[in-house]
């Protein structure tokens, strides 16, 4: 295979890209076959915007290959396609199914491989399925009453069931697992253009229909679901093995391979996990706001006035503040909406989602700051659940702003420390009631200061980014779990028979990286284990 790059302008057709390529391959059309690879966008020039393509050429003889490498000169390199490979290789006999808590990306992944090859995991789920779960969101979004076992945090699909659906990452793939998760995607109903685009992303309406499709296959392959059932403890032998995980409703399940895949918001377990023979870590995040522009704001700032040749805009945005934390965008949601992504009563926190059209009118993401257990013991939180107990004083005092409604605030008046009275030229475009606040009672005065210095800074880059109008939501502090439990080579905890995975565990962060580290856990499993079909 060869990789040639070729560049369009934005706007061109599609069949542009077919000339381009056989003027750039120069070999009989007959030789060959091609796909994109990869493609992003060069918005360097704004008056020259380029979509540039990685194509990748397989010939069907050798020779052709070997002679257009010779005559480039260097420039042409033959490359081997990177493609998941995995064979179970286990010996011990499995006395029972394998249990999967939790059905996000990582469990649902580390589920649908276990049922791939015959190993029948039972999964276990505290929310509901992903369609009884959009009711019950929808349900809170409109009347603001909170199911504190389904929500935005828990349910089919975890967390990123109401986000944007982003699928890039910053593991690489010299295994071919993330291009093995994208490709599953495909096949239960994604696009195809995740397999190449440089920021691919799926959004919330079509992962619903993937995650139900996965499951589905699942138990066809043998799996079984539990749903509205949460484990509320692990039972182990004197040797600190564990031998089986006990049910809300009592019944206790025995295994001897269990799949943690919680989520970063299951803070019950984690308390329940911090009374156990296990070694947890502390670990640093970052919390902030939601920051909403106006999305044709963000696209005049990025490609100018070619903005409408272009798939809605986006941005990252990256600073140092005086102080030396970091502040960052995270989550960012072209043509998107803020949603009231609380999991505990008397407490909010907020997200981001798009829908897979990503049509709103508004683009929004979370501009966080780093923060570390030092600052969890500045706050009087000293053990090892010391950043969820910070998470929690922060979004009981942002529930205290608007009785547990979004409290909504503009830049400017964020800046001077007032209440916001009335919106400018940025509406809200929320999912969940809200209320007009001052955001700077819900963040450390450290936090709310290196906000506004990000945003300042970010906005003599991005034009418009630090208007005066630009709104805020608070707060956003579930950027990633608070503690990591700690895992050896073989992806085991201290209690042995325990694989702690995925963002809830500390081993990820966001659905790419999660479904990666459940593929990574089924491989232990089943590279020590026998399948049983059951």
């Amino acid at each position: 295979m060869i990789n040639y790059q070729i560049k369009l302008k934005a706007g061109e057709p599609e069949e542009a890209l077919k000339t381009a390529v056989e003027r750039a391959v120069k070999t009989d059309p007959g030789k060959y076959s091609w796909h994109i690879e990869k493609r992003s966008v060069d918005a360097r020039d704004k008056e020259n915007i380029l979509l540039v393509y990685t194509i990748a050429v397989e010939f069907n003889d050798t020779a052709v290959e070997k002679k257009l490498i010779d005559r480039s000169h260097g420039t042409l390199k033959h490359e081997e396609p990177v493609r998941y490979s995995f064979s179970p290789e286990g010996t011990i006999e499995m006395p029972q199914r394998p249990v999967v808590v939790g059905a996000g990306p990582a469990g649902m992944f580390a589920a649908f491989m276990l049922s791939s090859f015959g190993y029948a995991p039972l999964v276990i789920e505290r929310g509901s399925d992903v369609d009884s779960r959009t009711e019950k969101v929808s349900r809170f979004w409109e009347t603001n009453e909170l199911d504190e076992e389904c929500n935005v945090q828990f349910g089919e699909g975890g967390a990123g069931t109401f986000s944007d659906g982003k699928l890039n990452t910053g593991v690489k793939d010299k295994s071919g697992r993330i291009k093995h998760v994208l490709e599953t995607f495909v096949h239960f109903g994604a696009p195809e253009e995740i397999l190449f685009s440089a920021k691919p992303h799926i959004g919330t309406d079509i992962l619903k229909n993937i995650m139900k499709n996965m499951r589905l296959k699942a138990i066809e392959n043998g799996a079984e679901f539990k749903f509205d059932t949460k484990v509320t403890d692990l039972l182990t032998d004197d040797e600190n093995a564990l031998k089986a995980v006990r049910l809300s409703n009592g019944e206790e399940i025995p295994c001897e391979a269990c799949i943690l895949a919680v989520g970063h918001s299951a803070r019950d377990t984690f308390r329940m996990l911090s009374g156990k023979n296990l070694i947890l870590e502390q670990k640093a995040f970052a919390i902030g706001l939601r920051i909403e522009h106006l999305q044709e704001t963000i696209g005049l700032g990025q490609y100018g006035e070619n903005y409408r040749l272009l798939p809605p805009a986006d941005y990252k945005m990256t600073h140092t503040a005086a102080s030396g934390r970091g502040v960052y965008s995270f989550c960012m949601c072209p043509g998107g909406h803020v949603v009231n992504a609380s999991s505990v009563k008397g407490m909010t926190c907020v997200n981001g989602m798009s829908y897979s059209g990503r049509s709103g009118k508004n683009a929004n993401s979370a501009i966080v700051v780093q923060v570390t257990p030092e600052d969890f013991k500045n706050e009087g939180f000293d053990d090892v659940l010391s950043g969820m107990r910070f998470q929690g004083k922060w979004e009981k005092a942002a529930y205290g702003l608007c009785g547990g409604l979004v409290p909504i605030q503009r830049f400017q008046d964020f800046k001077d420390k007032k209440k916001t009275v009335s919106f400018g030229n940025v509406l809200p475009e929320t999912k969940g009631k809200w209320g007009m606040a001052d955001l700077n009672p819900a963040l450390p005065a450290y936090v709310a200061r290196d906000i506004i210095e990000g945003v300042e800074a970010y906005g003599r880059k991005l034009k418009g980014f630090s208007d005066g109008d630009a709104l805020l939501s608070g707060v956003e502090t579930r950027t990633s779990s608070p503690l990591r439990i700690v895992r050896d080579d073989s992806l085991q905890s201290a209690i042995r028979g325990l694989y702690p995975c995925g963002e809830g565990a500390g081993y990820a962060g966001g659905i790419m990286s999660a479904a990666v580290d459940g593929i990574k856990v089924f491989e232990k499993i089943a590279g020590k284990y026998k399948g049983k079909c059951l």
